[in-house]
């Protein structure tokens, strides 16, 4: 039996899960559990995992690593079905895994290239355990991750994906103290066979000026932009130890809208958050609407341990629930408007397995039969199904 990767969360996750995979190569009878411990139903769907895992490969070595099996080690630990875990820093050293270290990465099962071009977070958000899974914010350097995505267009990547915990803080602490503008031009400019870049969760209020003219303009960096925005009311915000107001994303929003009508607009949203009442609620709907979100990940708040917001007077569960609820439907409704105005409009669709693709602005795209996934197809789409452009 060859070795198995199952990630859990976070695009980095994705990234680190194709490099343990390309470490353990096709020899070896162990499965893998990258785990995720954002909120609590992370730590539970990590535990889920893990039960199948051992249920579909009951003689395999089962390996659990990640933010979960850092975080709730001894719990991770516990389990009758994990047999050993692997710590978080250690877990792209091939050493950790016991093989041998591989020359270059084996081809990636998706149909996007991942690179993590930074790991770990300096920032203290009061809801936030992932510091104590990724530990300090350290970023690739420029060199290493014009490597990285050389290998991967060598191997035929149609789209590469700059990932990592706290994306936008990537250079501080590399010489010269580069902005992530920087590092997207460099890879821009040495490699102009690449047509779709992307990236992952960006902290709006550390945009610098030269990402931003690239967002605005540039036609292979994709016309999507997923934003760390967390809430809509300043002072939850601030309770949260965010950096950015309610203005800050609205004012950046409406500069790149300016600039480039066609940008779609994601965020991570999180519904009953400690002291929320019912106006900040409120508040947290009407910017989901106010800044166009069409791809919304809303998260219901849940206490993490040792984090300050877990000692804050919580929000009952039920009403966490509810209002969660509520932001999901708010922002079905947004996209459901946004998906109608692309009817009619040509669009560029990557396509991925089962029959359908993403386009630049990542609205998802059906594609006709026989449709070779990593191929880019032009696509009017006419209806919709299912959320789905047709």
């Amino acid at each position: 039996m060859t070795a198995e990767v199952i990630s859990l969360g976070c695009r980095l996750n994705i990234a680190e899960s194709e490099t343990i995979r390309s470490l353990l190569g096709g020899t070896h009878d162990v499965v893998v559990v990258n785990s995720c411990a954002v909120t609590a139903e992370a730590v539970r769907q990590t535990r889920q995992a893990i039960r199948r895992a051992r249920r579909a490969r009951p003689d395999a070595r089962l390996l659990v690593t990640g933010c979960a099996a850092e975080i709730e080690r001894d719990q991770i630990a516990a389990m009758p079905e994990v047999d050993g875990l692997v710590a978080n820093a250690r877990k792209l050293d091939a050493r950790a895994w016991n093989v041998p270290a591989r020359a270059a990465p084996l081809p990636p099962r998706h149909t996007r290239a991942f690179v993590a071009v930074q790991n770990g977070c300096n920032h203290a958000c009061t809801f936030c355990v992932i510091p104590q899974g990724r530990g300090a914010s350290r970023s690739l350097a420029v060199a290493k991750v014009l490597r990285e995505v050389e290998q991967h267009l060598a191997q035929g990547a149609p789209e590469i994906v700059l990932t990592g915990v706290d994306t936008t803080s990537w250079g501080h602490d590399l010489p010269g103290r580069p902005r992530l503008g920087r590092l997207v031009r460099a890879i821009l400019d040495a490699f102009p066979a690449l047509r779709r870049l992307r990236m992952s969760s960006l902290d709006g209020i550390e945009i610098d000026p030269e990402l931003f003219e690239l967002l605005a303009g540039e036609e292979r960096v994709m016309p999507h932009l997923h934003l760390s925005l967390q809430h809509g009311h300043d002072l939850i915000l601030k309770r949260m130890k965010r950096r950015h107001t309610r203005t800050d994303a609205a004012r950046l929003i409406e500069r790149l809208r300016t600039r480039r009508p066609d940008i779609a607009i994601g965020a991570d949203v999180i519904a009953g958050f400690p002291t929320e009442d019912q106006a900040m609620h409120a508040a947290n709907l009407s910017i989901i609407r106010e800044l166009g979100v069409v791809h919304g990940h809303v998260f219901p708040y849940s206490p993490r341990p040792g984090t300050p917001a877990a000692r804050m007077p919580q929000v009952a569960a039920a009403t966490i629930k509810a209002r969660a609820v509520e932001l999901r439907a708010e922002v079905a409704a947004v996209r459901s408007a946004w998906l109608e105005s692309l009817l009619g409009r040509e669009q560029s669709v990557l396509a991925e397995a089962g029959g359908t693709g993403h386009a630049g602005n990542f609205a998802q795209v059906a594609l006709p039969a026989g449709t070779r996934a990593g191929t880019v197809a032009t696509i009017t789409p006419r209806t919709i199904e299912a959320g789905i452009l047709r």
